[in-house]
């Protein structure tokens, strides 16, 4: 897996950590071990603003996903396809806010909005209520496959 990872939000994140979780992910998910994933990481500033070039939406939003070759998870009995999944964008400073609402650490909102963005770049969307169910019931099963794996992971808010 070719994941880079770049970090211009201004706050301290763990970035390998990052990279760790979406190889997991995309690993559970059955992707192409050679397939390209890109995650930027942006202040609030910068979020808003892509927020509203792609969106038409203001103010920053948590995560953007763009991708590119339109991977898909390989249905039972296929091979993967290899190729160029996309760009993850995340805020860490929206991941900090949110945090609380959904009753996680930062660390643990990063953790999920980098699966559900990847879901995003694998054609997974939350349009209907059938839909998010599909999307939001795959992101935790992939978050508490990587929780059950890694206990001791940081629940710190940093």
């Amino acid at each position: 897996m070719s994941i880079d990872i770049s970090n211009e939000s201004g706050i301290e994140v763990d970035n390998a950590a990052l990279v760790r979780l979406a190889t997991f992910a995309l690993d559970q998910l059955r992707i192409h071990p050679l397939a390209e994933l890109s995650i930027l990481l942006v202040d609030e500033g910068t979020m808003s603003a892509y927020h509203e070039k792609y969106l038409g939406e203001p103010g920053p939003t948590d995560v953007l996903s763009f991708p590119m070759d339109e991977l898909r998870p390989p249905a039972d009995g296929e091979e993967p396809s290899m190729g160029l999944l996309g760009d993850i964008v995340l805020c860490p400073a929206v991941a900090d806010r949110q945090a609380r609402e959904h009753q996680r650490s930062t660390n643990e909102e990063a953790e999920y909005l980098l699966v559900h963005g990847l879901l995003h770049l694998l054609g997974y969307d939350h349009a209907t209520a059938a839909e998010q169910a599909e999307m939001f019931g795959l992101t935790d099963k992939i978050i508490s496959a990587w929780a059950a794996r890694h206990p001791d992971r940081s629940r710190s808010s940093s």
